[in-house]
């Protein structure tokens, strides 16, 4: 199933895609439910179009939880160790932002924005110390995430560094559109297109720590609660993201979040 939350009349709904199939169908549409998407719910009679919704972040984490050096890859590149453990930052729930929606550039002056395609694993099902071999038991799903950051934010000041900030500016989370709860992520690969053009292409394989280890490993730290996102870092093309731009996070499977880059207006 492919997950999603949107407005309707003015209020907060979720439901599921549904897709016909065959000549004179309707084309993909949405069915409603009821109740809790991380608990008891049911489908409801009520169908909608989904061309023309107004998407909503397809959950509402309590945090965000989000990898550093966690790809092959990228490490090589940057002359990085493999980490003994994840390495981990957090999102504030401000920066939370729903697929087509503008992302903001600050009104202070932060210096260049990058994006970050990225895979995003949803918790459906609480859970403290998960064994890896039960990990599976607590995930609902997984999305397309795009983790913004102000990177001159990050080293701005020698004596701390200011992974929050530069993290977790308004609208710095956009995530979406879809939780799809069946797929297989080690399958994926996460692209990253910008006005069109592919910046980003890398397999989740690539990995350090898988999704399920990352459930895992984190789990040690803190509990996990339902609809908690954890990124898993992202690999080589990420850059910056320029005024007015559209970026892309496609995964196959999963879909395709969009968002742009809205300049100050004065």
């Amino acid at each position: 199933m492919k997950l999603l939350r949107f407005l309707h009349q003015g209020a907060p709904q979720w439901g599921a895609v549904e897709t016909d199939l065959g000549a004179g169908q309707l084309p993909d549409h949405v069915r409603v439910y009821a109740g809790d998407m991380m608990g008891a719910h049911q489908p409801t009679a009520l169908c909608l179009p989904l061309e023309g919704l107004t998407f909503l972040p397809p959950c509402q984490p309590t945090k965000v939880m989000a990898l550093w050096n966690n790809f092959r890859a990228a490490a090589q590149r940057n002359q990085l160790a493999q980490p003994p453990e994840p390495l981990y930052f957090l999102k504030a729930a401000n920066a939370l932002s729903a697929h087509l929606s503008d992302v903001p550039r600050p009104r202070q002056a932060v210096g260049r924005l990058v994006y970050e395609a990225e895979l995003g694993v949803v918790i459906g099902k609480r859970g403290r110390d998960i064994p890896l071999s039960q990990a599976a038991e607590h995930v609902l799903g997984y999305t397309c995430v795009n983790d913004v950051t102000a990177p001159e934010l990050l080293r701005a000041d020698p004596s701390f560094e200011q992974w929050t900030r530069a993290k977790s500016l308004d609208g710095f989370c956009p995530f979406g559109p879809y939780i799809d709860t069946e797929v297989d992520p080690q399958s994926l690969h996460v692209q990253a297109l910008v006005n069109g053009r592919e910046r980003q292409n890398y397999p989740v394989a690539d990995m350090f720590f898988s999704p399920l280890e990352l459930v895992s490993l984190l789990s040690r730290d803190v509990s996990l609660e339902p609809g908690d996102l954890i990124c898993c870092g992202t690999s080589l093309g990420a850059g910056p993201w320029q005024d007015g731009a559209r970026v892309e996070v496609h995964i196959e499977g999963l879909g395709t979040l969009v968002n742009t880059l809205k300049g100050n207006i004065a």
